[in-house]
């Protein structure tokens, strides 16, 4: 059993890693699609929101598959579909044509998010010990792995088509990898907590919250970081580069470290730790108002915010295994809305009170973390006999 759960685990990343390269390698040449199509912000974003709709109505659908038919039987064929339909935006012909594609494209990388955190619970609590964090370590590794291949193809000149089909054939391979190895288990059984039926229980709702609010602070690092310190510090353009590279290395190193601390710690205490070095760094780097000082505010913010999902999507997962799939589903739809809004509502308040305020809304929502971390707290469930 031992060899067969280190292939599970190593299937389940492997998984993982073609998550997180077809959204980077999408990302990086998001801008070679623009330019192809003619398309205006407006229309770009037009696309993109199709995206995101196709991505929560993903998640929505797929729950309940997951729960009815296993996770093994939803990830690996969701994760060969996701290197298919990564080459959809790349045929488009315009901004209907993307949109219509994207839609498709984020339906399905929607479907996979849920179906493999949905499997990591399962291999996790097989193992016996927190590896949750290490799985979302691999997916970060996957966007950056992804993001340079676009980088590599596009400094070459070959067109976005070309990247996906090469990035879209190597999706696609690694989910026949890890088809070989994925781990099988029992279907558990569900509990009888009145009242629970795996989406609609009252933590789970809130989990979803929490998950919002660590999103928030993700789309807020990838969108205003570089400009809050280029224009309202007034540092050279390499400098405000490196606010979001610091908090994407801090980011990958956190959950480098995550499932040690949780083994040591407890979930409860690492979510609360996680949250106030998140406020604290970037709180403290807001007042401070010195590049240096706001490079180091990010890294704290990546670091922060590391481990938050990973234990939050393990507790979804776990209050009830057999509807583990619906539970993180649920999460993880209202989680996405963070990072949709959150640079919105950060551009809002930044027209109102200025970009260094407006900045204190992700930092005040990881303290609000800190504060109701308890909710990860155990909870004692009853299966049928």
């Amino acid at each position: 059993m031992a060899g067969s759960l280190v292939r599970g685990r190593v299937a389940t990343c492997l998984v993982f890693l073609a998550f997180g390269t077809a959204l980077g390698a999408w990302t990086a040449r998001i801008p070679a699609i623009k330019h192809d199509l003619g398309l205006g912000d407006g229309q770009l974003s037009i696309g993109l929101l199709a995206f995101a709709a196709g991505a929560i109505t993903g998640m929505q659908v797929v729950g309940r598959l997951v729960d009815r038919h296993r996770s093994t039987a939803v990830m690996v064929p969701a994760a060969i579909v996701e290197g298919v339909c990564l080459t959809f935006p790349a045929l488009a012909v315009d901004v209907v044509s993307l949109a219509a594609a994207l839609f498709a494209f984020g339906a399905v990388h929607g479907s996979l998010n849920i179906a493999m955190n949905a499997h990591a619970v399962e291999v996790q609590r097989a193992w016996g010990k927190p590896i949750m964090s290490s799985f979302h370590a691999v997916y970060s590794v996957g966007g950056f792995l992804g993001a340079a291949i676009g980088g590599l193809f596009a400094h070459s000149n070959l067109g976005p088509g070309v990247t996906f089909a090469a990035v879209g054939a190597g999706v696609a391979a690694l989910a026949l990898w890890a088809a070989r190895w994925t781990l099988r288990l029992e279907a558990p059984r569900p509990t009888t907590n009145p009242g629970w039926n795996g989406t609609t229980a009252p933590g789970v709702v809130f989990l979803g919250i929490l998950v919002f609010c660590c999103m928030v602070g993700e789309g807020a690092a990838a969108d205003w970081s570089s400009v809050y310190l280029r224009e309202s510090l007034g540092s050279a353009a390499g400098v405000a580069a490196a606010a979001y590279a610091a908090f994407s290395i801090m980011m990958v190193a956190g959950r480098l470290v995550g499932d040690r601390l949780a083994a040591r710690l407890g979930p409860v205490n690492l979510v609360r730790g996680c949250g106030a070095l998140a406020a604290a760094g970037l709180g403290i780097a807001l007042l401070i108002g010195h590049p240096v000082a706001g490079v180091i505010g990010f890294g704290c913010l990546g670091a922060g915010l590391s481990c938050i999902a990973p234990q939050i999507f393990s507790h979804a997962g776990d209050r009830d295994p057999a509807r583990a799939g619906q539970a993180i589903a649920r999460v993880a739809s209202v989680g996405y809305l963070g990072f949709l809004t959150g640079p919105l509502l950060i551009g809002a308040a930044a027209e109102a009170v200025g970009l260094p305020w407006a900045l204190t809304i992700p930092a005040i929502l990881a303290f609000f973390v800190t504060l109701t971390a308890a909710a990860l707290r155990p909870r004692r469930v009853h299966a049928h006999a």
